[in-house]
Formats: C-alpha cells, sequence, structure tokens
C-alpha cells in the first residue's frame, strides 16, 4: 500500500490538493503515513476493526435478513479539516440552530412567521412533523433543539453546503467518541502534539446542557436517557451515553407519571426525574397524546411536560424543522429571524408541491437525487444518474401520487477521503455530521461524525447502506500535527 499511487480522480479530495501533493493541513499526517513500514498501515487497520468488535461498537440493520447487529465499519485514514475552514463551519452551524430554534417556538406559539408569508403556511401544516399537541407549550428556556446532527458535503466547487438538519434524535456521535479513542491508541504520536481539537469534553457538554434546563428547579437533576430498547438501531449509543453522562438508561416501563411529575422506577421505590433525553420519535413518546398503540412511551408524559415538571430533550414538536421540504425555506428563515444571510448554503434544492418545479422534477430525474422528506437513513430516495429508467419510472409514479411529501436536488460530487479497500488506498465519497448543543450556549463538537460511502462509486454514505466512518481532525492551525 503506497501512497504514491493514490488516485485524486476528478472529484475534490479532503487531504490531497492533487496526485502527490498532501493539503498544508494534512501534509504532517501524510509524512508520518509514508514513514510507517508497508504492511504496517493494514496491520493497524485490522487491529481497529478487531476493536471494534472486541467493544462491541455495532448498529441494528431492521432489513438484513443475515441477523441485525452489526459491528460499525470504520476507516484508519482520517478526514482533515484546517482550524480557518472549521471557524467557518462552526459560525454557520450556531447561527442556523438559532434560527431555527425561534422558528419553532415562533410556529408553536404567534405564527408570525406565516402571516409573513415566509414558508407557505399549507406545507407547515401539513407536515408530519408538526404536531397540534405542542401548540402554546413553553419549553424549559425556550429551547426546543438541545442536540441536533446537521448533515454537511463538499462538492467540486470547493464550498460546504448543509444536505439537511437532524433535529429529533439525531444518532451518530458515540462512533466519533469511540472512533478518536481508538485513533489515539492507534497514533499517539500524532495526538501528542497537541494540535488536533480534543472531542473528550463532549459527554459533559451534554450533561451541562440537559442540567441547564432544570437549573432553578434543581440542584442535582436527575437525567435519565430514555431507550426504545435494545432492538433499536442505535441502542448501543443509548447505553453509551447514559454511561458517559451518569444517567440511567430506562424504557418507557421504568417511568411513570404521577401527579404530573415524572418518577422512576428504583429498587428503593420511586424516584423523581428531571430531565429526559429521549430517543423515541413523537409518535411512540406518549400513548396519550400522540399513537394510542405506541408501546414504548410513558403515558402522561406531555402532561407532565406541560406543567413544566420535566424537561425533554429535544422537545416534541422540532421535527418540523427536521422535514426536508421544510429545508429549502431555511435560508430565508435565517434571514428573517436573524438579519442575516445564511453563512452556509443549502444545496439547491426544488420542492415537487410547486407544480413548475415538480415538471422540472420529472424532466430531469435522471440528473437528480430525489427525496421523500421524512425518511433517513439513505431510504425513500432515489439518485438519478445511477438508477434505471425503470427505477425512474417507477419513483416518478411516488411523486406524482404525493408531491408534497418530495424534494430533488442536485447530483452532487461528494468529496472524497483516501480509504483502506481491499488492501488498497482508494477515494471514497463522505459527508460530515457535526453535533450542536444548545443549553446556556451553543457549542459545536470540533468535527463530527465523517460517514464514507465504502461501495465504489457511491453516494450513499449511511450505515444502513453499507458506508462507515472516520475521524474527523480539527486541527487548531494549518501548520499542524
Amino acid at each position: 500500500m503506497h501512497l504514491e499511487d493514490y488516485e485524486t480522480g476528478e472529484y475534490y479530495d479532503e487531504l490531497f490538493a492533487k496526485p502527490g501533493e498532501a493539503r498544508p493541513a494534512a501534509r504532517p499526517l501524510i509524512d508520518h503515513l509514508k514513514r510507517l513500514p508497508n504492511e504496517e498501515l493494514l496491520q493497524r487497520q485490522r487491529a481497529a476493526e478487531l476493536s471494534m468488535m472486541r467493544m462491541g461498537i455495532t448498529f441494528n440493520v431492521y432489513s438484513d435478513n443475515q441477523g441485525v447487529e452489526k459491528t460499525f465499519p470504520f476507516d484508519l485514514i482520517p478526514r482533515i479539516i484546517p482550524g480557518s475552514e472549521w471557524k467557518h463551519i462552526e459560525e454557520g452551524l450556531k447561527q442556523r440552530i438559532y434560527a431555527l430554534n425561534l422558528f419553532i417556538h415562533d410556529l408553536y406559539h404567534e405564527q408570525k412567521i406565516l402571516k409573513s408569508g415566509i414558508v407557505p403556511e399549507d406545507l407547515l401544516m401539513s407536515s408530519k412533523g408538526f404536531r397540534p399537541q405542542c401548540v402554546g407549550v413553553k419549553p424549559p428556556k425556550d429551547i426546543w433543539i438541545h442536540i441536533t446532527g446537521t448533515d454537511l458535503v463538499r462538492h467540486s466547487d470547493g464550498v460546504v453546503y448543509v444536505l439537511e438538519d437532524n433535529l429529533r434524535c439525531p444518532s451518530g456521535v458515540s462512533y466519533v467518541l469511540e472512533n478518536r479513542h481508538l485513533m489515539k491508541n492507534l497514533f499517539p504520536g500524532v495526538f501528542d502534539t497537541g494540535k488536533i481539537r480534543s472531542v473528550d469534553s463532549y459527554p459533559f457538554q451534554l450533561r451541562d446542557a440537559l442540567d441547564y434546563l432544570v437549573q432553578k428547579t434543581s440542584n442535582n437533576p436527575k437525567c435519565v436517557v430514555l431507550t426504545p430498547g435494545p432492538f433499536n438501531s442505535a441502542y448501543f449509543e443509548h447505553s453509551f451515553l447514559a454511561q458517559q453522562l451518569g444517567a440511567e438508561l430506562v424504557i418507557g416501563d421504568d417511568l411513570v407519571v404521577f401527579e404530573d411529575k415524572v418518577w422512576m422506577r428504583t429498587t428503593q421505590g420511586f424516584e423523581r426525574v428531571d430531565v429526559i433525553y429521549r430517543r423515541i420519535d413523537d409518535d411512540f413518546l406518549d400513548p396519550e397524546a400522540f399513537r394510542e398503540d405506541s408501546m414504548l412511551g410513558v403515558p402522561g408524559l406531555m402532561r407532565a411536560y406541560k406543567a413544566g415538571n420535566i424537561a425533554l430533550a429535544n422537545a416534541p414538536g422540532c421535527g418540523v424543522a427536521d422535514d426536508k421540504v421544510i429545508y429549502a425555506y431555511v435560508p430565508e428563515i435565517i434571514k428573517y429571524y436573524t438579519g442575516e444571510e445564511a453563512i452556509l448554503p443549502n444545496v439547491p434544492t426544488y420542492v415537487c408541491s410547486d407544480p413548475k418545479q415538480l415538471k422540472y422534477v420529472l424532466e430531469h430525474m435522471p440528473e437528480l437525487v430525489v427525496k421523500a422528506a421524512n425518511e433517513s437513513g439513505g431510504y425513500g430516495l432515489i439518485v438519478g444518474p445511477a438508477s434505471t429508467k425503470q427505477e425512474i419510472a417507477a419513483f416518478a409514479e411516488k411523486v406524482k401520487a404525493n408531491p408534497r411529501n418530495y424534494i430533488a436536488q442536485p447530483t452532487l460530487s461528494l468529496s472524497r477521503v483516501p480509504t483502506i479497500c481491499d488492501g488498497k488506498l482508494e477515494g471514497r465519497h463522505v459527508d460530515l455530521r457535526p453535533y450542536v448543543l444548545y443549553g446556556e450556549n451553543i457549542h459545536v463538537l470540533p468535527g463530527g461524525l465523517t460517514r464514507v460511502a465504502l461501495k465504489k462509486g457511491s453516494l450513499v454514505v449511511n450505515s444502513s447502506q453499507g458506508g462507515g466512518s472516520k475521524d474527523t481532525w480539527v486541527m487548531e492551525d494549518q501548520a499542524v500535527c
């Protein structure tokens, strides 16, 4: 395996400016890799995979007939982001989350943005994420979105775009922390310089953000992580974060609402709960308020929430800003609430509920990526250039049957990072999911989860679709490592 043989191809490469020429922030890493004996990198990759297996770092794939639990694929070659570039990304994410929080609060209260006509009212009211049960609800500290995972991509023009916002129950941060732990063990000398920004403080910052919600009502708040249970695709993360937060991991049956307060069953009796970091979607959160058939939630939880006796992170109802159709209007939303232009641009987006835009999408589907408004995990979409005429025709019928449920975007040339594939280094497409915490202040975890499409030529990075992950290094400056 030789770095000199690595081909950057026609895509933007995160580590190499051109074949044989590393980008400034990546030069020390590339020099370090070149000094390794010929088979050393492959041996370290195998060691990383073995460590993942031993530590039980897994995810579940519901549709996999071979068994649902899999080790999360990890690639040893990191993605590197210069400090100056990260500063721009961080500012853009803070602006975006601040504006989206104001948008959600407004939507469930005065609805000024509807009266202004900035976002079409019919789109908002028809969103699957809009919850009439949340109208008039005042969450603690007026914060709705406490934990966000915003997906970013870089196009061949070098510009970083926001691909989508994940505001309900964003997953993946546990892999960020575990990936970094692995990399420190495998490349200790690289981290000794202190030039790579740490991610280790995330659990403490998350706990601070959760405790902030009940700062005035409890000196020692009781926090729990509410999980659907061990068969959920992100159960490893739920248990990992509960342990890191010093919180109890609970299922719905472990909690009970009495006199509009939430209590946890323990071997010593009932214990009052102050904050729930919920990893259950709105639909299943409370059978009294949402789906009556839910066996996962806590009956009466919304009553306790409305009474101000429990804090929920993220707040119910915030999924309305998670809708991919609403995403198309986020630049206007930012402008409306902040008076500023969006720092991070959206990917150009066609809203299929608009007849003119629908006509364009149907005529140009072979060139576009078409997505369902509320699907995730790489499901409910079609990548035009990678699809057959029959697949495109069948998907077009779905769009025509329910245009409100679809958007379309140009097929971007996602940037690539060198990746170990069958004993060779080859470029694979990546995206980036930074994690944003909203507590007393807005904090962005330096880097986030770089997801990589391990299948050659694939643009779908989701783990459920064969993707893996890489460590993400944000550098303090450009003379690094």
